[in-house]
């Protein structure tokens, strides 16, 4: 696991706001948005990545940053030429405050409908992490969720169907979206995964999450079996998100595209998941 973090991860307190965990600058450092391929555009900040899927009749947005960055995404939205009622869907990809913390101000800002699968959609109207964590169950601001979905179900705005891969472990209701585009002539599958990486989560004797442990493997082996051309993380330095944006042949799909990530991000979580496993069975 990267040493930034297990930092923010890993502060021995039961219940902590979010002020009280040391997270890395970059999760609050501003960055312009860029389009990716087709119809989606990187609005997050340069450590927390928040994807916009753009269509005529509407947007959606894949993930949230922490609450004090909304008004970030806002302004990248607004940069791209989405305003605020244009926004229709928010996708949840983990209840956790680095990633859903936004949602309630975004909601309020948009007047979009948040989508949760139904895992965590406990954590998300109450507010706070839900499975016993090295990092306790640290708080963010609740927010309704308008809809529900199951694995296999598809969100839509005119022709851009997303559809919902139930991946849990990191959180009872991870959430990986897939995502068909067309750029350039050339069809390509999107994938935006949900986290697959131990996080301080208790692997072992987790009484607030029992099924944790066939979970997370049922989840290496759903990544391992989908195919993506382009491998959009909430973590974007994961797959070299930006990296990639500056790129010579910024703007074009082809930077972005390389099959082998997604294997690759799976491949090396199963190892951090063994090693986790073997210590804590240790304990």
């Amino acid at each position: 696991m990267k040493p930034w973090i297990l930092a923010a991860l890993c502060a021995p307190m039961l219940l902590l706001t979010t002020a009280a965990i040391d997270v890395p600058p970059s999760w609050s450092q501003p960055i312009k948005p860029f389009k990716v391929a087709g119809p989606i555009w990187y609005v997050g900040t340069r450590g927390l990545a928040v994807y916009a899927i753009v269509a005529r009749e509407g947007t959606i947005l894949v993930s949230g940053p922490m609450a004090k960055e909304a008004g970030q995404v806002e302004r990248n939205l607004v940069a791209i030429g989405v305003q605020p009622r244009q926004v229709k869907w928010i996708l949840n990809s983990h209840a956790h405050f680095d990633h859903a913390a936004a949602f309630a101000e975004l909601r309020r800002w948009s007047g979009a409908r948040v989508v949760s699968s139904a895992g965590d959609a406990t954590a998300l109207r109450r507010g706070r992490h839900e499975a016993d964590n090295d990092n306790g169950f640290t708080r963010f601001p609740s927010v309704a969720v308008d809809r529900v979905v199951g694995d296999g179900e598809q969100v839509r705005v005119g022709r851009i169907a997303i559809t919902a891969v139930l991946t849990p472990g990191h959180t009872p209701g991870c959430t990986t979206w897939s995502l068909p585009i067309v750029d350039g002539g050339r069809s390509l599958q999107v994938v935006f995964p949900c986290s697959i990486t131990v996080a301080g989560n208790h692997l072992v004797n987790n009484r607030a999450y029992p099924g944790i442990d066939s979970d997370y493997r049922h989840s290496f082996d759903r990544l391992a079996a989908l195919h993506a051309d382009i491998v959009l993380p909430m973590h974007p330095e994961i797959a070299d998100v930006l990296e990639r944006a500056a790129r010579p042949d910024d703007g074009d799909a082809q930077a972005f595209v390389d099959p082998t990530i997604l294997p690759g991000i799976v491949a090396a979580a199963r190892t951090d998941y063994a090693a986790a496993l073997d210590t804590q069975r240790k304990r």
